[in-house]
């Protein structure tokens, strides 16, 4: 299992922070050092908020070698278009890109994101009411937390590619090339994505860089002044207000011939309470959910440059066409017929590492672990350096770790020891002693 989170173990102070906040667990602090368990991370970077150490941080590929290649093609996600105060028009960036000889694929961008939300207004008016809600994939990381905590909801997720994946394979037939095409990405989750697509085997995009990284690179070559230059394109603008929450359920809406119940939540405490109410089936009469980790959409991943306020505002001010022309109907029509959308493998669970590979010593060690864990306090405190007081007797059983890692198991043994202690040193020899207690 491929993940973008990077450890600097030096850098690392045992704090816990990172523990507590991670949804699936996939943190350990053990002996002053940080862990990631590979199959339990999805990429969410709420671990990344929490660390004030900077131990942890984003792996991603090396943006001076991208740039230095000759003519590099950049598939910008949206949320690039918000990190500016002083380019008030995507024209206008695309201009910047241009001057700085970098090629953009916006016209493919604005195909691709059209392609994907008539793919799922169609599914959705297929679907028949018991299989609604239908759930957006377009944030990776809640793929991700779907197969690791609510296997059984991946039968809802829409079996659409990323637009940004689309993109590139538009891309990729118009101009048959296979040359390099990189990905501004707004956080460990697209990154990922483009090393371990969901969906399909291989990924069209080739290489993964923080839109933090881009933006500041851009910042350093100071104000391009393109203003004049620039001349309006026709263009709807749509798929860029996806960065923000609910762009992607007014888009789809847009393609839909009927009024959709549509719910749109953002930050992974809302998320993970719209995926326990969609799980307990408390979500009827809703025809389609759009969840995203980060706050506040997209613009609140922790790889983007600017304050997802300010971007969420900037994206409130590009003029934006919602009514869908015949032409662009037609054009959506015509892709959809390619199937270039759709994903080709089937969504599958994450499975977690089994206890131990024979069924009947694995049943053994499920025993032991409850046993471990009826003795521990259940307080799920993260000072043994692991999330809860569960993974620490599966870590026990597993061989990392002991019962005194617990500081209150630990606290017990040296209160028993010291009681024992006092009682030996109030002991005597047996030949000191005389009969009726004196010695």
């Amino acid at each position: 299992m491929e993940h973008s989170i990077k450890i600097s173990k030096e850098a690392c102070q045992g704090c816990v922070n990172c523990i507590r906040v991670c949804p699936t667990e996939a943190i350990r602090v053990v002996d002053g050092e940080i862990s990631i368990i590979e199959e339990l991370c999805i990429d969410c970077g709420e671990c990344l908020r929490s660390c004030c150490r900077s131990a942890l941080g984003i792996y991603e590929d090396d943006w001076n070698r991208i740039k230095e290649s000759s003519r590099t093609t950049l598939v910008p996600d949206p949320v690039f278009f918000s990190q500016f105060s002083h380019y008030g028009r995507p024209d206008n960036l695309e201009d910047v890109l241009m001057s700085l000889d970098f090629n953009t694929l916006i016209d493919e961008a604005d195909d691709a994101f059209d392609l994907s939300a008539y793919a799922v207004a169609q599914l959705i008016s297929r679907s028949s009411r018991t299989v609604l809600p239908l759930i957006s994939v377009y944030c990776p990381a809640v793929l991700r937390l779907i197969q690791t905590k609510f296997p059984e909801l991946l039968s809802r997720v829409v079996p659409v590619l990323s637009p940004l994946e689309i993109a590139a394979t538009l891309w990729r037939m118009r101009t048959n090339s296979d040359a390099p095409l990189t990905l501004l990405a707004p956080c460990p989750a697209k990154i990922t994505m483009v090393r371990e697509p969901h969906g399909k085997r291989v990924s069209p995009l080739t290489n993964a860089v923080t839109v933090r990284k881009v933006a500041r690179s851009i910042m350093a070559e100071g104000d391009i002044n393109v203003e004049n230059e620039s001349v309006p394109r026709k263009r709807n603008n749509r798929w860029i207000q996806w960065a923000r929450r609910g762009g992607e359920s007014r888009h789809v809406q847009a393609f839909s011939d009927k009024k959709l119940n549509i719910l749109a939540v953002s930050g992974m405490r809302n998320t993970l309470d719209t995926l326990q109410e969609l799980e307990l089936g408390r979500l009827r009469g809703v025809d389609f959910i759009e969840c995203r980790v980060c706050d506040t959409g997209c613009v609140g991943g922790v790889g983007t440059a600017d304050s997802r306020f300010l971007a969420n505002l900037r994206l409130g001010t590009i003029e934006t066409e919602w009514n869908i022309t015949p032409k662009e109907l037609s054009r959506a029509e015509e892709l959809f017929t390619m199937d270039i959308w759709p994903v080709t493998n089937e969504y599958q669970p994450r499975p977690r590492l089994p206890l131990y590979d024979n069924v009947a010593d694995a049943m053994v060690k499920l025993q032991q672990m409850k046993e471990i864990y009826n003795g521990l306090p259940h307080i799920d405190c993260g000072s043994c350096g692991r999330p809860s007081c569960q993974a620490m007797a599966e870590e026990i059983v597993r061989g990392h770790g002991s019962v005194t890692d617990c500081i209150f198991k630990l606290r017990e043994g040296i209160s028993a020891l010291a009681s024992q202690i006092v009682k030996l040193s109030e002991s005597q020899p047996h030949t000191l002693k005389r009969k009726g207690g004196k010695s």
